[in-house]
């Protein structure tokens, strides 16, 4: 008798596992369930369309005759309202049960909305999905000017997409610098330049404290809790997501901020395993536990999460990701968890060029390179294997280091 997977989400955690268990499992039943109202599509090129340099066609990666050449049933604008593991069942907004042997949570999450006075204006953009981004770019086409909220990855995608429509923008950032947690002053002075040139002004120690709007509910400007007052008739928010664990109220699946899953991407329960964004993971690298939203953890996720739906064991998650950024005449890139450990190596080399490591009881656990991308591979290598670098921290950021230049164990990988 054939299995039944479900999976829950299609997003690319979930249509990897999908490709995945058809390949491992030949004749098994296999359900993706969405309640997006499109297949798969490339959600790191969404911004690039948003920005007017990409055309649609690129974007989505699987059209409907996918799922029909692999025999993979995809059920879209549907909602998974809840889930009975001992029944083995979903039960999804309009009712409908779908039962499974083996079930993947690839679910994801939903962009923060920010508790404020009029955050609900028009003209007001969070941006997460295909249909944010066309919704976006619609916008901000005839957008005279811009606030941005949010001093991280997304938020830089905003800024980037003003930047690139010539829209005039003011870019609120609750600290000193962007991306704070992952970049001194001085890596993201670089990133500050970078924006000015493009009439993208990062303002510092700033927020909203709230939003003001005409008569028809339009946005017209953002206030800051300093009384500074922002004209605008775009603003695109990206203060973080929230994971969307409503769905497990009521199970005893563990989870907090994500789902619990061990190395081989299985929850507390046997039969229900999670990928991608909304997972915290054991990190085997790390040792505890983590989150990581990039894509190509995302895809490896579902990649595992099947092999180990069909033989539990068969493949541990063991992952560096990385998240890279080309908005800018340089580029930028962010490995492991920058924003992690206990002690840190940084080097500046040029107006565009620096980079910093993150060290977590001597080994690195991260790092973000801009200008000169070609020592990543070597820093992953060293965090792969779990090299300790203690004592050869300025050595790791000469400019042209090489893995010889560590002394002892180092030296000999």
């Amino acid at each position: 008798m054939s299995q039944s997977y479900v999976i829950v989400g299609d997003g690319i955690a979930g249509a990897s596992a999908a490709e995945t268990l058809r390949e491992e499992e030949p004749d098994a039943d296999i359900t993706i369930i969405t309640d997006e109202g499109e297949p798969l599509y490339n959600r790191i090129l969404i911004k690039e369309f948003a920005k007017g340099k990409l055309p649609e066609a690129p974007i989505s990666i699987h059209d409907e005759s996918w799922y029909d050449d692999r025999d993979v049933d995809l059920v879209l604008n549907t909602l998974v309202t809840d889930i009975d593991p001992d029944a083995h069942t979903l039960t999804a907004h309009d009712g409908t049960e779908y039962e499974y042997d083996k079930l993947l949570l690839a679910i994801g999450g939903t962009p923060t909305q920010l508790p404020v006075e009029n955050s609900d204006a028009e003209g007001i953009h969070h941006f997460w999905t295909f249909q944010d981004a066309r919704d976006i770019k619609e916008h901000i086409e005839q957008a005279d000017n811009s606030v941005v909220i949010g001093a991280g990855l997304l938020g830089i995608d905003l800024a980037a997409i003003t930047a690139a429509q010539g829209v005039e923008g003011k870019y609120l950032m609750r600290g000193k610098a962007w991306w704070r947690y992952a970049l001194s002053q001085e890596g993201a002075e670089i990133i500050h330049n970078a924006l000015r040139e493009r009439n993208v002004e990062p303002v510092f120690d700033s927020g909203v404290d709230h939003f003001e709007m005409d008569d028809d509910g339009v946005v017209t400007a953002a206030i800051d809790p300093n009384g500074d007052r922002y004209p605008a008739d775009f603003v695109g928010i990206a203060i973080g997501l929230n994971f969307n664990t409503e769905i497990l109220s009521g199970t005893d699946i563990e989870y907090d901020t994500g789902i619990y899953v061990d190395e081989y991407m299985r929850t507390n329960h046997d039969d229900i395993f999670a990928a991608g964004d909304i997972t915290e993971f054991h990190d085997v690298i790390l040792g505890e536990r983590a989150q990581n939203g990039a894509w190509g953890s995302a895809k490896e996720q579902g990649t595992i999460a099947a092999k180990n739906m069909v033989d539990y064991g068969s493949a541990e998650f063991r992952w560096v990701s990385s998240y890279s950024i080309t908005h800018f005449d340089f580029p930028f890139l962010s490995f492991g968890h920058p924003t992690l450990g206990d002690e840190s190596v940084e080097a500046k080399y040029s107006d565009t060029e620096w980079r910093r490591l993150a060290i977590k009881d001597g080994k690195i656990v991260g790092g973000v390179l801009i200008g000169d991308l070609s020592p990543q591979t070597k820093y992953k290598k060293l965090m792969r294997e779990q090299v300790d670098v203690s004592g050869q921290l300025e050595t790791l950021v000469k400019q042209d280091f090489q893995l010889e230049d560590l002394e002892g164990a180092a030296a000999e990988q």
